[in-house]
């Protein structure tokens, strides 16, 4: 499912490593025909679905509401299984009130993986205003991360975050997302096919995005550079993959100035099994936030996933990707640059087919060298292993998230 890749990828080779993995879940379409748990099976892993409502397209309350209405539900659930340890993935931090009771019935320990800084997160955003309903968000994330015999962050900016608590830097690994680099080998073949069905791409430069229409990602800053491109009569193309609450929005914004279907296109979201092909068309990907300190730490799977294919990356967010992107050279940093700015930079390296196929050799290699999934999944099992055996200070030497670029 969307959203879903990394609990999915790292399960199923928690599998074939000869573990057994039960996992308890949301089943978040809400067509009406599912009540109460069911149970799948999906390459090995126990799957155990419980529908609950939930999109992008929810406010923040309805959303909290959903994350109470599953993590209460989880507990239940998971305390009817047998296990050595409680693996507990967030976002958001509601998922602790399940796992942390359940590892201290089964007198087992408890790992938590935080894959964004919350309640940071909503309160940079306006989202959580409340001063008792922030209060209390600080204290489940100290407890949630002090109740765990080890924390997996998701990028060095995490990490950070969760020491800042008091936590022990010693328990924290830092595993990022992964690049899954046998699925997203470029095909030039799938690329050529995808931009056949486009009467409008043919062989023009194609930069895409793909993921999220949300607050916090800004995809609308598409809509500005478009216009800027389009006032220097660039040949580039944007597509915009996806669905979110700024959607329509974003349509209408893209309708008004002129640029949807002229040098702007917009599409529905893809399965992740769709998205090789859409890299394989593109010459950039883009990752994209608003300038946020706290959006910094993200570690967002598109970024992973185009790096994978060897396709360059524009990003326009500071932080420890921003710096990746400067210091190896697989694609443009574009902080603190203004649409005109970014309109220019895409124009030149668009069309520069050295520059291009310099940057995509930079962009695979970091996915072999520092976040093949393979490697980032035997980590987290190595940390999962380390906290059965009462171990969690060996989390940072297992997963320092130490890189060097060159």
């Amino acid at each position: 499912m969307a959203g879903g890749t990394r609990s999915y990828e790292m399960a199923r080779r928690m599998v074939a490593a000869g573990h057994e993995v039960q996992m308890i879940t949301s089943y978040r379409e809400g067509d009406g025909g599912r009540k109460g748990w069911y149970m799948t099976e999906e390459e090995g892993i126990q799957v155990h679905w419980y529908p609950v409502p939930y999109s992008n397209h929810m406010g923040f309350l309805q959303r909290l509401k959903a994350f109470f209405s599953f993590a209460f539900a989880a507990r239940r659930k998971a305390l009817e299984f047998e296990a050595d340890v409680v693996f507990a993935t967030s976002t958001p931090l509601t998922i602790a009130l399940p796992a942390v009771p359940a590892a201290r019935k089964k007198k087992v320990p408890m790992v938590f993986e935080v894959r964004d800084l919350w309640p940071e997160m909503p309160i940079a955003v306006g989202a959580l205003n409340n001063p008792l309903l922030r209060l209390a968000a600080r204290k489940l994330e100290h407890w949630a991360y002090h109740s765990a015999d080890a924390v997996v962050a998701l990028s060095p900016g995490m990490r950070e975050g969760v020491v800042s608590t008091g936590y022990p830097a010693k328990n924290v690994a830092v595993i990022p997302n992964s690049s899954d680099n046998s699925e997203f080998v470029r095909n030039d073949q799938e690329g050529a096919d995808f931009r056949a069905q486009r009467d409008w791409l043919g062989n023009r430069p194609l930069l895409v995005y793909a993921g999220t229409f949300g607050p916090v990602n800004g995809v609308g800053y598409m809509v500005s550079v478009a216009e800027e491109l389009r006032r220097i009569n660039s040949d580039v193309r944007i597509l915009l993959v996806g669905d979110g609450a700024e959607k329509a929005e974003l349509i209408r914004s893209a309708e008004q100035v002129g640029v949807l279907g002229e040098n702007l296109f917009v599409e529905d979201a893809l399965p992740k099994r769709k998205i090789p092909a859409l890299l394989s068309a593109a010459d950039m990907a883009s990752a994209l936030f608003i300038d946020l300190p706290e959006m910094q730490s993200n570690s967002a799977n598109k970024f992973f996933d185009a790096l994978a294919s060897g396709t360059p990356i524009m990003i326009n967010y500071g932080g420890w990707m921003h710096e990746m992107v400067r210091s190896s050279n697989c694609g443009i940093a574009m902080w603190e640059c203004s649409p005109a700015e970014v309109a220019a930079e895409l124009d030149r390296k668009l069309n520069d087919k050295k520059w291009l196929d310099h940057a995509g050799r930079s962009a695979r290699q970091l996915a072999e060298t520092f976040f093949d999934r393979d490697v980032l999944a035997d980590q987290l099992i190595q940390v999962l292993e380390a906290a059965v055996d009462r171990q969690g200070d060996r989390a940072a030497e297992i997963a320092p998230g130490e890189y060097r670029f060159s």
